[in-house]
């Protein structure tokens, strides 16, 4: 099985062809291709290549599938016999990319 380790949004995700994966909001609509290009490593058939940082020429390609935001988080803070509290919500914005092809 073949996968590659790619770098987005900050972050290293391994993936393989048919993998969905959840990553940092990027530009696109709903079934638009994206190619990522900073791929890291990418192992094939018990052969292993590593970037230095990057690999030249390798690219992975997914399709867009949606764009959501995550499940809440509650960010609550206070000062323990001061009389102060602060309640703030958060939900992380992502997308939602499958993975189609792994060339390189």
């Amino acid at each position: 099985m073949s996968y590659a380790i790619i770098r987005t949004g900050g972050k290293q995700y391994r993936v393989a062809a048919g993998d969905e994966i959840f990553i940092e909001t990027i530009e696109g609509e709903a079934e638009d291709l994206v190619t990522f290009d900073q791929v890291l490593a990418i192992s094939e058939g018990g052969l292993l290549r590593v970037g230095t940082p990057v690999l030249e020429g390798a690219t992975v390609t997914g399709e867009i599938v949606k764009h959501g935001r995550g499940k809440k988080i509650v960010v609550f803070k206070y000062k323990a016999k001061k009389g102060y509290r602060r309640k703030q919500g958060h939900r992380q914005p992502y997308t939602r990319v499958l993975i189609k092809s792994i060339k390189g």
